[in-house]
């Protein structure tokens, strides 16, 4: 059964259409025994429904997402009538690959005036790649990130006192990374300063940089004496690496934001050596905002309210506090996303939630059991310490364990440790490297599986 009405109806579809909506919410609304989905949002974003319909603040913002976008009503109409869960189940998922084939401009019914949107600089463009997936458009209106992001200031204890004044701020990531501002050109300093916020790398990869290219970012590091510092984890950690080198330190600072990829611990406490401040984990992504944040290893990450209904979808029935996420953002102007399917996966705590990556990054042993990067931190020798490393899985039982660190460790007890991690007769073997390459996107994996 459908819970919209579409051409399928024939040549009386409309009227058919709606006699077919309407007995379909009296049958909803008789037999409303259905399991209700399950949401990461505090029960304060997300009441509870009465009768089988799902909660108000949800539908409203689900109704403003069909108005906005036609791309859903193509998918998926839906009829007039207070919405229910099972119906509400029925809304397909969104992937990042059909919106990719659709085109950005699906979202819009006149793209022409979006286009216009550019030249007032109405509408901003951006792109994103991910690290699995073909270049994907995004569209956003102006003031849509600042909002967004300082939302997600707010739902954090730490970041919340930098909200309503002036602070400074550095970012050190992918230059295509999630903020609009992030430079694509050749900028001299100050000219990279926007309100309070410095971005201090002019090129991807961070393990290619020139020791002149690191003097550079140090020296505007210490110029701008920042409060917050952020930035993708192995980026801040070799600039952790860079200032150690230097003797700089930062006594300005007040936080430190992990984001734009999963950070091991490894990453945070060569980072806390250097700049030693509260640690967030902010996630979230290009497309769909920030979603999630909390203290960094702390498993106590939370839901953004303001910003998404985050639904926790069961992924397997052995992993019952695992869950992947489709994400429905809340007041987005250009491109909302409805049940948008991220890829990531996160997992039930008892303070909040644990960010566990994306699902292509995670590994399964034999028996089912899941290996995650928690797993890695844990199992690596305390006396071991490294800048960054990468796991890579070279055939059906064998991994490469590579490692970028001044000293080389005992390559021995890091395979023994790493292996019973994997069991069932994996062999690991240890490299140390000079340097490990980002993705094409500049983004960098802590698991590399072979492919499924």
């Amino acid at each position: 059964m459908h819970c919209g009405f579409s051409s399928r109806f024939g040549a009386n579809g409309l009227a058919a259409g709606f006699d077919f909506a309407r007995s379909r919410y009296w049958l909803e609304a008789t037999n409303p025994s259905m399991p209700t989905p399950t949401f990461a949002n505090s029960p304060a974003a997300l009441e509870t429904g009465v009768g089988g319909l799902i909660p108000t603040s949800l539908e409203t913002e689900i109704r403003k997402i069909y108005g906005r976008s036609p791309l859903y009503l193509q998918r998926f109409p839906l009829h007039s009538e207070p919405l229910q869960w099972s119906c509400y189940r029925e809304i397909p998922a969104l992937s990042k690959k059909e919106i990719i084939e659709r085109g950005h401009q699906a979202f819009f019914a006149d793209y022409a005036a979006i286009e216009r949107g550019f030249q007032t600089k109405h509408y901003e463009y951006e792109s994103t790649g991910g690290t699995t997936q073909s270049p994907m458009a995004v569209i956003m209106e102006n003031g849509w990130w600042n909002a967004q992001t300082e939302r997600a200031y707010r739902a954090s204890p730490i970041l919340r006192q930098f909200v309503g004044r002036p602070y400074r701020k550095c970012v050190l990531a992918p230059v295509g990374c999630s903020s609009n501002l992030c430079p694509y050109e050749d900028h001299p300093f100050p000219n990279r300063y926007f309100d309070g916020t410095v971005y201090l790398n002019l090129s991807s990869d961070p393990f290619v940089f020139p020791e002149t290219e690191w003097d550079r970012i140090v020296t505007e590091l210490q110029a701008t004496q920042p409060e917050v510092l952020e930035g993708e984890p192995v980026y801040l950690s070799l600039l952790a690496r860079a200032a150690q080198k230097r003797g700089a330190r930062i006594p300005s600072l007040r936080a430190v934001i992990l984001t734009y990829g999963k950070a091991s611990r490894q990453h945070g406490r060569r980072i806390a050596e250097v700049f030693p401040a509260p640690q967030v984990d902010l996630y979230g992504s290009t497309e769909a905002g920030y979603l999630f944040v909390g203290e960094a290893f702390k498993d106590n990450s939370q839901v953004i309210d303001a910003n998404a209904f985050i639904e926790l979808v069961p992924w397997r029935a052995e992993l019952p506090d695992v869950y992947q996420i489709y994400v429905t953002t809340r007041d987005r102007e250009a491109m909302p996303l409805l049940r948008y399917h991220t890829g990531d996966i996160v997992q039930k705590c008892a303070a909040g939630f644990r960010l566990l990556g994306r699902e292509s990054n995670l590994y399964f042993r034999s028996d089912g059991s899941l290996v995650s990067p928690e797993d890695i931190d844990a199992a690596l020798p305390a006396n071991f310490a490294c800048w960054h490393y990468t796991l890579v899985q070279t055939g059906a039982s064998r991994w490469d364990f590579h490692y970028v660190a001044d000293e080389t460790a005992s390559h021995r007890e890091i395979e023994v440790a790493l292996s019973r991690v994997f069991g069932d007769g994996v062999r690991v073997n240890a490299f140390r490297r000079k340097f490990i390459a980002p993705a094409a996107s500049g983004k960098f994996a802590l698991l590399k599986p072979l492919a499924r």
